[in-house]
């Protein structure tokens, strides 16, 4: 049973009601080696363009992930930051925008300031941020993107700002990701401001990919060099962490190391503290090449429930509806 929703923009049209609907559908897309598919569908009669009579998309999701990106929550103080008049602009650039302002795909914003250039508080930034993102108007290359832009939600949470994609999809990589990226304008920049100069994203993190391998030959608590099998390229300055189950150890490889000899450092080696403590028996250990981690989730999915989806997508039409009349 198809669950109807009547919207109005009650700023500028109060009183004008366009209906949305959202249903549960069974269908065969391609790709899918003709196997049925149950997708949330969304769907309006409304129109974008009531002059013109031009109907909107539906929307069908089969994906849950959304892009994000997330300031590092390091600055600020007592919740305000300081945006000014020589400080306030941004660059955001969503999923696989090509051009942009800047010809990269980067669309520049300039962030409103108090007139005493006093701290702005982050609940403040985060809403003129969003407002900025949704009026961009995308140059013709990256014109299929424009709801993506027009749908991000903007919002301010335990110190950090959260720039999340209008669009969703199945990844977070590649050229049909869904994804976010800041970069500090020209001039007037305001990311180390924002924490945006030390952020974290959502695409970076879905493209590290863990390597590890077995340990291949019995290691001795205090010697050199540790073998494992081929496969993870591991260098000189790498941070490794090597686990039986029972005994961890952390430890850094040092200069000599090749793919399957890890060079460590030794006591007796002249540098002073032995870099693994615990002996590892062959094939009964492994060594994996540490990398950096979202403290809060490997990426973090920003929805995560039938509500949160089904809100997204009545609000991507909702933001195309022409209420004019």
């Amino acid at each position: 049973m198809a669950l109807s929703i009547d919207t109005q923009d009650l700023v500028n049209y109060p009183g004008t009601t366009k209906r949305v609907s959202i249903d549960v559908a069974s269908i065969v897309p391609i790709v899918y080696e003709g196997d049925e598919k149950i997708v949330l569908y969304v769907s309006t009669t409304a129109y974008s363009d009531n002059t013109a009579r031009t109907s909107i998309q539906n929307i069908y999701i089969t994906d849950m992930k959304a892009g994000w990106c997330k300031s590092s929550g390091f600055v600020g103080t007592n919740g305000k930051f300081n945006i000014d008049s020589t400080h306030n602009r941004l660059k955001v650039k969503m999923d696989n925008t090509v051009s942009g302002t800047d010809g990269y795909g980067y669309y520049e914003i300039v962030l409103d300031y108090n007139v005493d250039e006093t701290p702005v508080r982050g609940e403040v930034v985060a809403a003129d941020m969003e407002a900025k993102i949704k009026d961009l108007t995308m140059v013709a290359a990256d014109t299929g993107y424009a709801l993506s832009y027009k749908n991000c939600d903007v919002s301010y949470q335990d110190g950090k700002f959260y720039i999340v994609s209008g669009s969703m999809g199945s990844n977070y990589t590649g050229a049909n990701r869904s994804s976010v990226r800041v970069s500090d304008a020209t001039s007037s920049g305001c990311a180390v401001e924002l924490g945006f100069d030390l952020d974290m994203n959502s695409e970076e993190l879905s493209s590290i990919s863990v390597r590890e391998a077995i340990v291949s030959s019995t290691y001795t608590a205090g010697t050199t060099p540790l073998f494992i099998g081929a496969g993870t390229s591991v260098d000189p300055g790498d941070a490794l962490m090597i686990t039986d189950g029972t005994n961890t150890d952390y430890f850094t490889a040092l200069s000599g190391t090749i793919d399957t000899q890890v060079v460590v450092a030794t006591t007796s080696g002249g540098n002073g503290f032995d870099g693994i403590s615990n002996s590892y028996t062959a094939n009964e250990a492994k060594v994996q090449i540490l990398r950096e981690q979202d403290p809060e989730g490997y990426p973090t999915m920003i929805h995560t429930d039938v509500d949160s989806v089904a809100r997204w997508a009545i609000k991507s039409l909702i933001n195309q509806i022409d209420y004019s009349s």
